[in-house]
């Protein structure tokens, strides 16, 4: 059920990725090489998420999850966090628009706790809309961190060992997997780096153990369907061991 899913439309066999995974990066130096406000490079960020993740949905991926917001982001300035804010409202409204047809299902990782009213009411309203949705299955990290989604994890078991309904002994790697927020979904075959950096910024700390990372120059505004494809491609180029020989 989690292995790979070839493209049968392509004329090569080529294997597509089950689950890609993008860390979003470089909006913010998009910006300063284009000599506009940090505001501009966040919106054109978000209209190349859009382009790629119908693309994805296209090509025939199952799942993408997007980094959009992490919980480290709320040290940024008062203004580019409440830009960044309105600019995530804007978008979920698109996403209920754009991807109507799109056949889509969205659905949002992180804590939600600490965004306002209305954000949270749009990500509700996206979810239940697109619930039913059998095409591409795309997570939007927001307010989201790799460490405190394992420790939110961790509670969670200590509570059912306290309560009695799970046995200390029985913890294992999957009861882990179960209490994350992707329980359900395949692990990442491919997460795609853009912008330069060489670090993966607490995302998806432990559904990445084995995947394959791919890191790109290009910032993420200037992130097309071709850049996609060259990660594609250079994916069919690895041989994948998950630890073994």
């Amino acid at each position: 059920m989690f292995g790979f899913r070839k493209k049968t439309e392509a004329p090569s066999e080529r294997i597509l990725p089950v689950h890609i995974a993008i860390k979003m990066d470089g909006n913010r130096r998009w910006a300063k090489q284009h000599h506009v406000p940090r505001q501009a490079g966040h919106v054109a960020g978000s209209e190349a998420f859009k382009t790629i993740a119908r693309y994805c949905n296209k090509i025939g991926v199952q799942y993408l999850t997007v980094y959009a917001f992490s919980s480290e982001n709320w040290k940024r300035s008062e203004d580019e966090v409440s830009g960044l804010m309105s600019l995530l409202r804007k978008n979920l409204r698109d996403v209920l628009t754009i991807f109507r047809d799109e056949n889509i299902r969205t659905r949002f990782i992180g804590d939600r706790t600490r965004l306002d009213a209305e954000l949270q009411a749009l990500m509700a309203e996206t979810e239940e809309v697109s619930e039913n949705r059998t095409g591409l299955r795309l997570n939007i990290a927001i307010n989201y961190g790799g460490r405190p989604e394992l420790v939110a994890a961790a509670r969670a078991i200590a509570e059912d060992v306290r309560a009695g309904t799970l046995a200390p002994e029985a913890v294992d790697a999957n009861v882990l997997a179960s209490h994350l927020e992707t329980a359900g979904q395949p692990d990442p075959d491919l997460v795609i780096m853009p912008g330069a950096e060489k670090r993966i910024s607490n995302f998806l700390l432990w559904q990445s153990a084995y995947a394959e990372y791919w890191f790109s120059d290009v910032l993420w505004p200037d992130f097309t369907p071709d850049v996609l494809e060259q990660a594609i491609a250079d994916f069919n180029t690895r041989k994948r061991r998950f630890g073994g020989s």
